[in-house]
């Protein structure tokens, strides 16, 4: 796969390449995240190899077809198809029987959202979560991305604060203090991809986490100390 990250973090599966399923795999694509995008539309999917090796151009979705675009690879799987409601409840469901981990699912009103969420997926409304990710970066300003994929799933970009800056990893143990994982480090252009608990945390360091909604409000003190 062409990622940014090649140490073992979670693969994420992306069904549906509109403006929110694009959105979202190059904000996960960004953070070091692997991952996995299936379309109809083969122009869609080739201008995301440049993301992944892994696009598939995939006309029916069907379970079938979605097994062989390796989607039971993933841990999480994104149905990011919103206009044709059929299709979504259908995708979902057949996501759901593979036995994926985590399936996660767009919903375009409060019924489709019923739905989706009595066949097992985490619904996600992207006006509402919008909303939640500008009032994420409105009430901590250090947060200085967020994107929510569910209630456990989510991603930010954070700036080291002083505090913590000549403090080594396991020192400041953000796993274990709040329950968000760093996936990659940056500094003045420069991508750390495998973070061992001696590294010692620089000024500038940008931190890209994945955790959970409770674990980034917890963190938001933190960053903000």
């Amino acid at each position: 796969m062409k990622t940014k990250n090649k140490k073992n973090h979670l693969i994420y599966g992306i069904v549906g390449l509109g403006r929110f399923g694009t959105a979202l795999a190059h904000e996960l694509y960004e953070a070091g995240a692997e991952i996995i995008v299936v379309d109809r539309d083969e122009e869609k999917i080739s201008m995301m190899r440049e993301y992944t090796e892994n696009a598939y151009v995939v006309k029916n979705l069907d379970k079938k077809s979605l097994i062989e675009a390796e989607l039971t690879n993933c841990d999480v799987a994104v149905v990011c198809i919103g206009e044709h409601i059929d299709t979504s409840i259908l995708t979902t469901l057949n996501l759901v029987s593979m036995g994926i981990p985590s399936v996660i699912a767009k919903a375009t009103s409060v019924e489709h959202g019923e739905i989706l969420e009595k066949l097992g997926a985490d619904v996600v409304y992207p006006e509402h979560d919008m909303a939640v990710r500008l009032a994420h970066r409105l009430e901590a300003s250090k947060l200085l991305d967020y994107v929510q994929l569910g209630e456990k799933i989510n991603i930010s970009k954070v700036k080291v604060p002083q505090h913590a800056v000549n403090k080594t990893v396991l020192e400041i143990n953000l796993r274990e203090n709040y329950g968000v994982n760093i996936i990659a480090i940056e500094n003045n252009g420069t991508v750390i991809e495998v973070i061992k608990p001696d590294y010692v945390f620089r000024e500038k360091d940008i931190l890209y986490l994945s955790g959970s909604k409770e674990g980034f409000l917890k963190l938001s003190s933190w960053a903000n100390d």
